[in-house]
């Protein structure tokens, strides 16, 4: 039995529900195997302590260029990902940006680019792990093919135990992989209106998949009306509940397993599972339709104008999701004057929640090519499948006769099969991947966008939106962009903070918070990229809160906030409404003192920007 456990958004308890089971499992005797495929920000193993004896590099095969080269550019046009260019009769191959697809050498007319396999994650396994077998993947820092490391990790699936998949939060392609052939998804989220939009996501992409699918509610504080409304809509059940306690975060944070700390878990689990099993092989209902954004028109022409001349960039990012970034961005566009909100979370958007949007301009979103095979046309050699990098090209057997299909999920349209294909058989039309938009809101204009439930290049609608809120920054002559970053270390984030001036990493004093802030401060270092921390409940564990700290001073990051553990958080965000707004609590002051700190450090840089003039 394969079980995913995967959630709209990250910080939703996904870790927590996935290692707990297991354990509970494990512990009545049953055959378990925990395989963590959040491969980004692998957190799993934090609380499982393993012993790892072996290690599996994971490869793929990357260009690489040589002096043949004449710069006729079929390279870089080519390229679906912008990961080549021609500067000066040269070619430039942006390997944080590769998808390692092989086009480019495929078209090369002179043979200047080969491939090489280059290792970008690895596979660590536990076999002798008790009382149960583990494994976790981890893509290097900076690297855009974490599906790659995921079937890595897949491979490891044993048909005769009972599999957990930790999923990746969101969507996108890593999630599509991760809950692929799975029995049945488990959906993990939390009773806010933030909760409630990414379990919106989710549900479209298992169902989509054609998964029976049920919801886990954590942090249950006993209002979970809106949840129950949803899970009955749109029939998927709520299988339980974990509550919402302080204490059940406190051994959290300091890398405690909650069913050997709270006992009482332990049968809820059980009896989850139990409800969990039961749908193996149940239908599955229609996917729901996605809510969508009506542009107004004259909206943006509305806005007024300020006197900047030019503008900075702060990207607000988070090495793991449900941190509090999206509530530090809304809080911060709050205070803020003369500013331009970019919402560059494509994957789970969230800050039109607390910053509504009036919509004035809303585009299609061409993230690629969608690929198919005409039959009438196919000889069945097999020449595209074997080509493709993706695995995306499968052989099935039709009343004797062998034909191919393009899996459109698994196919990330970069066009290789109808390079190789002799035949013509292959068409290609351009994709919609998603939506993108010009808003207008109380703070001021904002770009944001929407990916398509289980499409590619999220990584380039996030520079389409980007690109965006620059246009109206120096359209409008607004100085300051404040962008809300994706989660990870992957495409989207890469895409999200390279050419930024600054970024700032929302994290928790937990063992999780402190793994993935290291990861994405190593991020921030590998694009050379000031980065500045907020410690969101700060004072839910000292000793991990110091962690952070000693790890900012070794990574020169400065300690720019200090956010307490607050309830006014929750009761705000299930208003709908910011901290400031909200006006009341201990991490409502800590946030404008945030906002000082920023401007103060806006000041500091003018003056030494001043000084090197």
């Amino acid at each position: 039995m394969i079980i995913a456990i995967a959630s709209g958004k990250g910080g939703t308890g996904k870790t927590t529900f996935a290692v707990n089971l297991a354990y509970a499992l494990a512990d009545e005797g049953e055959r378990v195997r925990l395989l963590d495929c959040d491969v980004e920000e692998p957190n799993d193993h934090l609380f499982v302590k393993p012993s790892f004896s072996e290690r599996r590099p994971v490869e793929v095969p990357k260009p690489v260029w040589n002096e043949a080269c004449t710069a006729c550019g079929q390279c870089a046009e080519a390229c679906h990902y912008n990961a080549i260019a021609v500067v000066k009769d040269q070619v430039l191959i942006f390997d944080e940006l590769c998808h390692a697809c092989g086009v480019c050498s495929r078209v090369c007319p002179e043979g200047a680019l080969s491939e090489r396999p280059v290792e970008i994650g690895s596979v660590e396994i536990a076999p002798a792990m008790q009382p149960f077998f583990f494994a976790h993947g981890t893509l290097n820092i900076a690297e855009a093919r974490a599906p790659a490391v995921i079937q890595a990790v897949k491979k490891l699936v044993d048909p005769s135990a009972i599999c957990l998949i930790d999923a990746s939060p969101g969507t996108s392609c890593p999630v599509v992989e991760a809950v692929s052939g799975a029995d049945v998804a488990v959906l993990v989220t939390e009773p806010t209106p933030f909760g409630l939009n990414d379990l919106r996501l989710a549900v479209g992409l298992t169902l989509e998949r054609g998964l029976p699918s049920c919801i886990m509610v954590n942090r249950s504080d006993g209002r979970d009306a809106l949840i129950e409304a949803y899970a009955e809509e749109v029939g998927v059940p709520i299988v339980g509940r974990i509550p919402f306690r302080r204490e059940y975060a406190e051994a959290y944070s300091g890398g405690d397993v909650l069913v050997h700390a709270f006992p009482e878990l332990r049968a809820e689990l059980l009896a989850i599972f139990g409800r969990i099993r039961a749908l193996v092989g149940s239908p599955v209902p229609a996917v729901p339709s996605q809510e969508d954004f009506s542009a107004r028109e004259g909206v943006i022409e509305a806005l007024t104008a300020g006197t900047a001349e030019s503008y900075t960039e702060t990207t607000i990012i988070s090495g793991k999701g449900g941190s509090g970034k999206t509530t530090v961005v809304a809080s911060l566009a709050m205070l803020a004057d003369g500013i331009v909100l970019a919402d560059n979370d494509v994957d789970a958007a969230d800050l039109h929640l607390l910053i509504p949007p009036t919509v004035g301009q809303a585009h299609d979103f061409v993230g690629g090519l969608q690929m198919r095979i005409d039959e009438a046309k196919c000889t069945a050699c097999g020449e595209c499948a074997e080509a493709c990098h993706f695995s995306a090209i499968r052989c099935r057997d039709e009343e004797g006769e062998t034909r191919y299909q393009i899996d459109e999920l698994a196919c990330e349209g970069c066009g290789l099969c109808g390079h190789v294909c002799e035949f013509d058989a292959i068409i290609s039309q351009p994709k919609k991947t998603g939506r993108w938009y010009l808003s207008s809101t109380p703070r001021g204009p904002m770009a944001h966008a929407r990916l398509g439930i289980a499409e590619e290049n999220s990584g380039r609608l996030v520079t389409q939106v980007r690109q965006a809120a620059a246009g109206l920054a120096r359209k409008l002559m607004l100085g300051r962009i404040l962008g809300d970053g994706p989660p990870g270390t992957g495409c989207p984030v890469i895409a999200s903070v390279s050419g930024a001036d600054r970024v700032l990493i929302v994290t928790e004093p937990t063992v999780s918070g402190v793994h993935d802030m290291e990861r994405v401060l190593r991020l921030a270092a590998h694009f050379r990229i000031p980065a500045g921390i907020v410690i969101n409940k700060a004072d839910l564990n000292q000793e991990q809160a110091e962690r952070i700290e000693s790890i900012a001073r070794e990574m020169g990051a400065r300690i720019l906030a200090r956010i307490p553990f607050d309830r006014n958080v929750n009761e705000a965000l299930m208003a709908g409404r910011t901290l400031i707004e909200h006006g009341k609590g201990p991490a409502r002051e800590a946030l404008i003192g945030l906002w000082n700190e920023l401007k103060r450090n806006d000041h500091g840089e003018n003056e030494t920007k001043e000084s090197q003039s």
